[in-house]
């Protein structure tokens, strides 16, 4: 097994019930199917045993399993970022294993035979770009190319679901990719329950999806409200702070500037051994950034860009996460960087199993291709209200209201 370090609910105890924790205790909540598959890896853990992996669970409840399917980053949630994951079997259950990122992005049609069900339990952070979301809309795609059922046990978004929270830009179509698959916000403010149910109703109506939904969960929960355990869902998210600035710090990875993978608060600060973090900060803050406070702060990454160099860094510290909007703080330092910066700064390709040549990728985060040709053409006049301009999804919470599960 691998051991992920997870951090310790609250003394209290998870005022949250997970979907996994219902369909543990009563199966029944599946129907009654013969032969089911499992989309899972290591972080998806029971909310009142963190120590145990959903999926050793589920098969001692009795739940009839198949075979896995793991997404990006493997059943170990370990593999590194954008590596191509293998087919293998599990040294716990002694099922085997299926790779949906590498060789292959959805299963195919050999992998659902005999199959009853597909059941979905992944951990996720509420961003578009964070690839399960993906690996859900392409398992939903070959379920009901193949007239199977998806059950999602529904997890909470991290990062709350108040709609009004949610961040744009929306999807430009011409941009999907494994980091976008549909025209949706970066910050959705959806549970991966919920958003199977959008890609139903808007994408696949012939399909059968059903959500064992969590129970406890509201709409403004962040994750510290729900008393659960913080397992990493990736290497590169440790913590709840580096899921919380995510939304808009993961834009720099299509460029030439370090996420600080390998440190311990990746996605909590950028840098670069180039960087003058004064100027930028100074930048920034010509208006005011709600909900936090940047910090200069130098690391040293074990991934490229810089793996091993000492980068000078901007820190983002949370001081409100009610007022943090991530998407947009994260476009305004990176057009502080490109005002800045001129003749040091550039985009980057980011090579991954789904995109080889890595090329795009900025474009593919950000999800519409105008954003960086403003920032070409003068980063200096993108503002507080430009970014709001960006950002907005006004129509988001009548599109998805029909779908919601959670009040």
């Amino acid at each position: 097994m691998s051991h992920r370090h997870a951090v310790p609910p609250p003394a209290s105890g998870p005022v949250v019930r997970l979907g996994v924790d219902r369909v543990v205790a009563d199966p029944s909540h599946l129907g009654a199917p013969r032969a089911v598959a499992l989309v899972t890896n290591d972080a998806a853990r029971l909310g009142s045993d963190p120590s145990r992996p959903s999926r050793v669970a589920l098969q001692a409840a009795g739940v009839p399993i198949a075979r896995l399917f793991g997404p990006e980053h493997g059943l170990g949630a370990t593999g590194a970022d954008g590596a191509p994951i293998a087919d293998g079997t599990d040294p716990l259950t002694g099922l085997p294993v299926v790779s949906l990122y590498g060789e292959r992005l959805r299963p195919a049609p050999a992998h659902l035979a005999g199959l009853d069900a597909v059941v979905f339990d992944v951990s996720d952070v509420g961003a578009r770009f964070y690839t399960y979301a993906s690996t859900l809309f392409h398992v939903l795609a070959a379920c009901a190319e193949a007239g199977i059922a998806l059950i999602v046990l529904d997890r909470p978004n991290p990062l709350g679901g108040v709609l009004a929270e949610a961040e744009g830009p929306l999807l430009d179509p011409a941009l999907a990719s494994f980091v976008g698959v549909d025209a949706i916000p970066i910050r959705h403010a959806l549970t991966l329950g919920e958003l199977a149910r959008l890609w139903h109703r808007e994408r696949w109506p012939h399909a059968t999806v059903r959500v064992v939904a969590c129970d406890g969960w509201t709409r403004r929960m962040r994750w510290p409200a729900t008393g659960l355990a913080w397992v990493p869902p990736s290497p590169a998210m440790p913590t709840f702070a580096s899921a919380l600035a995510y939304p808009g710090l993961c834009l720099f990875e299509g460029t030439t500037l370090s996420v600080a993978r390998g440190t311990e608060a990746p996605f909590e600060r950028v840098g670069a051994p180039w960087l003058d973090a004064d100027r930028v900060v100074a930048h920034v803050e010509r208006e005011p950034t709600p909900g936090v406070m940047l910090e200069h702060d130098a690391f040293v990454p074990d991934a490229p860009p810089h793996a091993g160099e000492r980068c000078q860094g901007v820190r983002v510290v949370v001081r409100d996460a009610d007022a943090l909007r991530p998407v947009a703080l994260g476009l305004r330092l990176l057009a502080a960087v490109c005002a800045t910066h001129a003749g040091k700064f550039a985009w980057a390709p980011y090579p991954t199993a789904a995109n080889p040549t890595g090329t795009g990728h900025l474009d593919r985060l950000v999800g519409d291709a105008r954003v960086r040709a403003q920032l070409e053409a003068d980063a200096d006049r993108v503002d507080a209200a430009l970014v709001r301009a960006w950002t907005a999804v006004p129509a988001w919470s009548d599109r998805v209201r029909p779908v919601l599960l959670y009040t």
